[in-house]
């Protein structure tokens, strides 16, 4: 592998040769083609001390500088070495030589880098080898990042580069084909390629933060603008957008690998404090609307510290982070649709505009390392995360249907990490802890007023959100690296989980009551009025007694197992050879048996609809025998390198491999809950309303205003028995885990300083989970025939009960990216840094973007395969900061991209059901970003200056910085008329063009100020 020049003679004369030759290190081989085998978020060393082709000493000793942290390799007889797993750090080299120990200066290797340091001299360098003189590391050093596409985002770019929310996740989009997205509600989430964020997953010091229950893909993360963890806490991280190492589970799109800043043998600490607030931001367009509005009253405060150091020098260290988080978020609330909001009451006065809510959170994070030897490593780290605040989106739900959020989450780790001469061990004990509990801030009957085509004008009253969701349990992983066979890294890896997942789903405690606002008895389509007094619909969560509980508990068991091995073949070529095999056993679906009620209600006799229908429901329905355990199957993970030219200028890289995530306890526990706490639908009868009237039944009566108590609503349900009006829930026997192949092909180039990277990359997913429409006509045909009217077939349902929702497997989706990157690390001689990435993305699905609900069509199979709906065509991010003079720092980001693609449904000149497609229409433009190709444009800066405090310590210095978030003040909409029947229905405006005035999570120009101190 390793190439040396020269014979072996005076080692020590050669060594200082190498600092004064400086430029000649340049001819030394750089040995790109190592293997890589990163532990997670750690860094792996390997390299070559040679002369001649022979050992030029007899042990590496690679020194962790901050905390005194020592490992230990043997020179093997070619001259190499190898030290893996090393924590993201700055170190220095001891080389053990017959004629003393000879030292190299500091370099530092970041999260999940594979480097590569050769000392391999020439006879021209022996002269001056036994000089003493300490050897530049800096030259020799070199990345191999193999066969995945990725970026790595080091402490430098955390702490410099402009955000408004201190979530470190908020700059993985500068690696191709990601995208962090907040959403109006302050929300974010991460995604990648064309699937959705539950598919992701972050690793956090080699343990990942799965959310097992609900949609987001980490713990802590649905529906909150929380931060998943504390950012001073974060050493570094890397985001990996195609993987091909098979140490990383459940994940399908995005793997995050972050290692946690430790103690070192010096105290150091840090205190910081964010603010901003209305004052310090543009007017929102809905503010603009109105120029007498003021603002609405807006905060962001956000504070916190961090110190570390050590209990006993070079043995023991610790580090505690505290990060809060207090806000008042600006919102905004506008009517649904424009039809006759004119005729609103008097009472929605003040009702629309901008408005705020309330978020707290507390992040808390400590960590203790004992280093009793210098082959072993015992870690404890310990993460708290507590939320509360107001819960409500922008849109049409006024601020009395609002929930309360809360979130708590404990997370605890031991970690044993022991070494060899030819193995690393790595032993990784787990804890957690996760509850996801919102519930009303308001408890009575809640409206929707809709125009006479059903869109929601408004909603008022209690909201609909009572759950409470999440997981504890804990588990056990061993990750074993054997290095001692040359040329090869395996690595073998087993984890263990043990978890109970639990949901408690009330929805709907709150009635809702459903009006046309239009309907008028006595005068249809009198647009004078505004009915309040008539609905035409009611649904309520209803304990149906029909067997299951609302209170659904499972004990979840994990079992993966993989093997890697990253195999040099040659000097040039690298595989990465891997597999890995899942399962994953959820009794509440292995075990579950059908309720009585619910096989009656879909029995022939009951309801015959189903004997033609173009489904069996039997491969629905359990005894508890016919389901599987979930298992995912083998899983290969191959990627290569290939070095192109004798300078190692050039890499082509590339792989495939299969990834196998999971199917979320939120989705397939509603066969329990939905079947005992469900929500009841009853109809009332309004004539002359041609779209909402019923044909007289059990669940459909003649309006009684005592339906609006409890009492009367109890006498609705009596009427027609227990199971009156509750809706059904089946799931597959035979559901399958979702998973998706990934595919890459790329090129490696430096430019001086500059790294270059050119590529392709293809993934695909499938099996995604969907909840299917099963009713039928009496025929057993889903839509009438043409002309009539196409819409799906929710009034035959089964007799006296809700429609029957199937849970299957379907979606799926594929995407095409080329994609370029240019990225400059920063250095002491060179002080500034760029990612710079630009990715044109071919994305199709078949279902919208984050849907699961297809109730449009029979199956699946009929929606056709449009382009994605979450994935821009053409997006470009770039990130960086620079060094000033007088001790400031320049950052900045850009983020562009063009306009989403926007789906709707519609009926065809024949009655058909279709779905109508077009690009979303942003009409304003800015004309600093010359063409109309980008829908999103922000510029984002941040300026620091830095107050050394030398009276107190070299190190301590006081931060003032000044963040400016779009600061070109574009306004980047998100409001789009999606509504198809506009297509032919003018008045409402145009398919596809923009509709409102929302702009979501883009911000108008905001300043934040901050302060800091650190020592």
């Amino acid at each position: 592998m390793f190439i040396s020049l020269g014979n072996r003679t005076s080692i020590t004369g050669r060594l200082a040769a190498a600092l004064i030759l400086g430029t000649a290190t340049g001819a030394l081989a750089v040995g790109m083609a190592a293997p890589a085998h990163a532990q997670s978020a750690n860094a792996n060393l390997r390299g070559s001390v040679t002369i001649n082709g022979a050992p030029a000493a007899t042990e590496v000793v690679v020194i962790d500088v901050n905390s005194g942290f020592r490992r230990t390799a043997i020179v093997r007889p070619d001259g190499s070495f190898d030290v893996p797993s090393l924590r993201p750090s700055t170190y220095r080299i001891e080389l053990q030589t017959a004629e003393g120990v000879k030292r190299t200066d500091e370099f530092t290797l970041i999260a999940g880098q594979n480097a590569v340091l050769n000392f391999d001299f020439t006879p021209e360098e022996q002269a001056a080898y036994d000089t003493g003189e300490i050897i530049v590391t800096g030259a020799r050093l070199r990345s191999f990042e193999g066969g995945e596409v990725g970026v790595n985002i080091t402490s430098r770019e955390i702490e410099q580069l402009p955000q408004n929310n201190r979530n470190f996740l908020a700059f993985a989009d500068l690696a191709p084909g990601v995208q962090f997205v907040t959403g109006g509600n302050g929300q974010s989430r991460l995604q990648g390629g064309a699937q959705d964020s539950r598919t992701v997953n972050i690793f956090i010091d080699g343990v990942g933060q799965k959310d097992f229950v609900l949609k987001n893909g980490i713990t802590g993360q649905d529906s909150t603008q929380g931060n998943p963890f504390p950012q001073l806490a974060v050493g570094e991280y890397r985001v990996i957008g195609s993987n091909y190492k098979a140490e990383f589970d459940q994940v399908s799109s995005v793997a995050i690998t972050a290692s946690t800043k430790s103690g070192t043998n010096e105290f150091h600490g840090e205190a910081f404090v964010d603010f901003t607030n209305q004052s310090l931001r543009s007017r929102t367009p809905v503010e603009d609307a109105s120029q007498t509005r003021e603002k609405a009253k807006t905060r962001d405060f956000q504070f916190g510290g961090a110190l570390g150091g050590p209990i006993i020098k070079d043995l023991a260290h610790f580090f505690v982070t505290y990060e809060g988080k207090r806000q008042q978020v600006p919102l905004e609330i506008f009517p649904g649709t424009t039809q006759n909001t004119q005729n609103l009451p008097a009472s929605f006065d003040g009702e629309f505009g901008n408005f705020n809510r309330t978020f707290n959170e507390d992040l808390y994070f400590g960590k203790i390392d004992i280093l009793p030897t210098d082959k072993d490593l015992f870690e404890a780290s310990l993460k708290v995360r507590i939320e509360t605040g107001i819960g409500l989106n922008n849109g049409s739900n006024l601020r009395e249907t609002a929930i309360n959020q809360s979130v708590d989450e404990y997370r605890g780790l031991l970690r044993w990490e022991h070494r060899t001469d030819s193995f690393v061990n790595d032993l990784k004990l787990t804890y957690e802890d996760v509850s996801w509990s919102p519930n009303p801030r308001l408890f009575e009957n809640a409206n929707v007023f809709q125009d006479a085509f059903g869109g929601q004008i408004i909603r008022t009253g209690g909201g609909a959100n009572f759950q409470d969701k999440g997981q504890t349990g804990y588990g056990i992983q061993n990750d074993l690296t054997y290095f001692g066979l040359q040329g090869h890294s395996i690595k073998i890896g087993v984890k263990a989980k043990w978890v109970e997942l639990n949901s408690l789903s009330l929805i709907n405690t709150n009635p809702v009551f459903f009006y046309n606002t239009q309907y008028n008895p006595a005068a249809m389509n009198n647009t004078g009025t505004f009915n309040t007094s008539v609905p035409y619909q009611v649904q309520f969560g209803f304990d149906s007694g029909l067997g299951g509980d609302p209170v659904v508990t499972s004990d979840n068991f994990q079992l993966g197992l993989y093997i890697q091995d990253d195999w040099e073949v040659t000097d040039r070529l690298t595989l990465n050879l891997g597999i890995r095999w899942d399962y994953d056993r959820t009794p509440q679906y292995v075990n579950f048996v059908t309720t009585p009620s619910a096989l009656q209600a879909v029995s022939p006799a009951n309801y015959p609809n189903l004997v033609n229908a173009d489904y069996d429901i039997n491969d629905y329905i359990s005894d508890g025998t016919q389901r599987k355990t979930f298992t995912g199957a083998f899983q290969p993970r191959i990627g290569f390198s290939y070095i192109l030219d004798e300078e190692s200028s050039f890499v082509l890289f590339g792989g495939f491999g299969r990834s196998y995530d999971r199917n979320q306890f939120d989705f397939i526990q509603q066969e329990t809950s939905v079947g005992a706490f469900s929500t009841r639908t009853f109809r009332f009868q309004v004539p002359g309303d041609t779209r909402n009237n019923c044909t007289p039944s059990p669940t459909c009566v003649v309006w009684d205003p005592i339906y609006l108590t409890p009492e009367g609503r109890a006498q609705l349900v009596a009427s027609v028995g227990a199971q009156g009006g509750a809706e059904l829930r089946f799931i597959n026997n035979d559901l399958k885990v979702p998973y998706s192949d990934q595919f890459s092909l790329g090129l490696r180039r430096r430019f001086g300083l500059i790294d270059g990277e050119v590529g392709y990359q293809h993934i695909e997913s499938r099996d995604g989970f969907a909840w299917l429409l099963g009713n039928r006509r009496p025929d057993g045909s889903f839509f009438a025939p043409a002309p009539a009217n196409q819409d799906s077939p929710f009034g035959f349902a089964p007799p006296g009960r809700g429609s029957i929702i199937l849970g299957d497997n379907g979606l799926s989706t594929s995407a095409d990216s080329a994609y370029l990157k240019l990225t400059k690390r920063y250095s002491a001689s060179s002080p500034w840094n760029v990612t710079a990435t630009y990715t044109y993305t071919e994305a199709e699905e078949n279902r919208a973007f984050g849907e699961t609900f297809s109730l449009d069509f029979p199956s699946i199979d009929d929606y056709p395969t449009l382009r994605s709906s979450g994935v821009s065509r053409h997006r470009f991010v770039a990130a960086g900061a620079a060094d000033l003079p007088w001790d400031f720092t320049l950052s900045a980001k850009v983020t562009l991209a063009s306009p989403p693609f926007l789906k709707g449904f519609s009926n065809g000149p024949n009655g058909e059901r279709i779905i109508l497609g077009t690009v979303g229409d942003n009409t304003e433009r800015f004309p600093f970003f010359v063409t109309d190709t980008w829908a999103l444009r922000q510029v984002d800066l941040a300026l620091t200056k830095y107050i050394t405090l030398g009276f107190l310590n070299e190190d301590a210095r006081i931060r003032l910085r000044v963040d400016a978030i779009n600061v070109f003040d574009y306004k980047n909409f998100t409001n789009y008329n999606t509504n198809a029947r506009d297509v032919v229905d003018d008045a409402n405006g145009v398919f596809g063009s923009l509709n409102g005035l929302g702009t979501g999570g883009n911000p108008p120009r905001t300043f934040k100020f901050s302060a800091g101190f650190s020592f």
